[in-house]
């Protein structure tokens, strides 16, 4: 009860009208950085930074720290939507985590249905972010104790179970599906280590040793992939552009979605509180869990709806669930969360435990500010939908130049690089040559994000147990998730072989 009235005052703080404003302009902006694929989330909040300070400068300390962050926040889970618009409509994420969005946004866009699909990931959005605000107010201090306990080697056997679950990813062949994994994880081992600080796969050319950008490899892989595949294959005059449909959501497509937006704004609650783990993850997991319950998996990368609920309201649940650690521990769960904590420190204000206590007008304010801003992403989104999703209806002849325009832009805007603009090129191609033979793209990049953050978890468990593998199962979480992925692998074989000897022995 008393976290309630905290923020009863906390939206005393939202609703003063200066801070209306704020939380409107960071969720209008938010959403533009989350639709240009490159900027992020991460990107948009650094720049706003100095925007911000200057606009509240003439407020006293605690005014001006609640409307600076309330600010920066909107534009971070405004952001977090908008990277599904572009995912749906030109198959280009706006953001990393958006990537899953586009395996069944695009084809439902494809497939006239690009209103509906823009229509549940509003929606999904909006639940997602009332929910996951929900267990902020509540469940905060538990969960944030109960984050605390994993370590590196817990971290490790998470996220081998989340390469494990990259079944749940496969086209017609699992064999496939882990060569694409084995090669994703392969791209990520270049660039310097981070423990040792050894050059690895750089051929000593500086540009390397920051790695490949996740986003470029990405974008090249589904948007520039889908033009030379709409290019190449001679589609592009000729083939008709879908319509957009109806906007409204049928009774199926509601009862379709309910329940995957209900897990995935759990499941990306519960994994945005892991530091470390951030929305990319949860929006995988998300749909590998939807696949694994459907009774129609075969559905799935054909333009499922269930697709694009469960992935984008884990997408933004996360972004909830990631200010769990940061307000009540001090601890970044990502680069987003650790730009935002850097403004509150630059308005001497400390998260951490005795943040609630110290500054309750700036937290609650933030908190409450947050269900402001998600009603105001879905007022301002849904009628929206209808004009976006007419973008499908553009010919190809125009709209292939400018899926190639926003790539580039994009992803050159991360780092002003050329070199980046030329592993676009490549890794278009090599997403027409793979999606050609049926390779599966989706383990590709869930291999590039997972790969450093295995080995850095692995190599830092070793070096607390000096060398001692055992260390991995002694811990109960770390065992647990370990028992889990191999039953991911060894179940669904298990099933097959089954189903085999059963159908022999009918034969005989």
């Amino acid at each position: 009860m008393e976290s309630l009235e905290y923020l009863m005052k906390g939206f005393l703080v939202a609703f003063q009208w200066h801070n209306l404003l704020f939380a409107f302009v960071g969720v209008l902006i938010g959403t533009a950085v989350g639709v240009l694929p490159g900027i992020g989330p991460m990107s948009g909040v650094a720049l706003l930074i100095p925007v911000s300070a200057s606009l509240t400068a003439g407020m006293g300390p605690e005014e001006a720290a609640a409307s600076s962050i309330i600010l920066l926040a909107g534009i971070y889970y405004g952001a977090m939507y908008g990277g599904s618009t572009t995912s749906i409509l030109l198959n280009t994420p706006g953001e990393s985590s958006s990537v899953v969005t586009a395996l069944d946004g695009y084809q439902m866009a494809r497939q006239g249905r690009a209103g509906n699909a823009l229509a549940i990931a509003a929606i999904g959005s909006f639940v997602a972010g009332v929910v996951s605000l929900i267990g902020l107010v509540l469940l905060a201090q538990p969960l944030s104790e109960m984050a605390l306990m994993f370590g590196p080697a817990e971290y490790f056997s998470l996220m081998v179970l989340g390469l494990c679950a990259v079944s749940g990813l496969a086209g017609r062949s699992m064999t496939k599906a882990l060569i694409m994994t084995v090669f994703g994880l392969l791209l990520g081992t270049i660039g310097v280590d981070n423990v040792s600080g050894v050059a690895r796969f750089t051929f000593d050319q500086p540009v390397l040793y920051q790695g490949l950008e996740f986003l470029t490899v990405a974008v090249g892989l589904f948007a520039l992939g889908e033009v030379f595949n709409t290019v190449l294959e001679g589609g592009g005059e000729n083939e008709k552009a879908g319509k957009v449909g109806k906007v409204t959501l049928s009774r199926q497509d509601l009862k379709q979605s309910a329940a995957p937006i209900a897990r995935g704004s759990l499941l990306g609650f519960f994994i945005g509180t892991l530091p470390g783990a951030g929305a990319t993850m949860a929006s995988f997991f998300s749909y590998i869990t939807e696949k694994k319950w459907s009774k129609q998996p075969e559905r799935f990368g054909k333009g499922a709806i269930e697709g694009v609920a469960g992935p984008e309201s884990a997408n933004n649940a996360a972004s909830g669930g990631a200010m769990i650690p940061l307000l009540t521990l001090g601890i970044p769960g990502s680069g987003t969360t650790a730009i935002l904590m850097g403004a509150l420190i630059m308005y001497n204000v400390q998260p951490g435990p005795l943040l609630f206590e110290e500054h309750p007008y700036v937290a609650w304010g933030l908190i409450a500010s947050m269900f402001i801003g998600n009603v105001m992403l879905l007022v301002l989104n849904y009628p929206l939908v209808k004009v976006f999703a007419r973008i499908i209806d553009t010919p190809p002849k125009y709209l292939i130049p400018l899926i190639i325009a926003i790539s580039i832009f994009g992803v050159y805007a991360v780092q002003v690089n050329l070199f980046d603009l030329i592993v676009l090129v490549v890794c278009g191609l090599l997403g027409y040559i793979l999606a050609r033979h049926d390779y599966p793209l989706a383990p590709v990049v869930l291999g590039l994000v997972l790969g450093p953050m295995i080995e850095y978890n692995m190599r830092r468990a070793l070096t607390a147990s000096d060398g001692d593998f055992s260390i991995f199962v002694e811990k109960p979480i770390s065992l647990f998730f370990l028992l889990a992925a191999l039953l991911w692998l060894t179940v669904p074989w298990l099933m097959k072989a089954r189903g085999k000897r059963v159908v022999i022995n009918e034969e005989a």
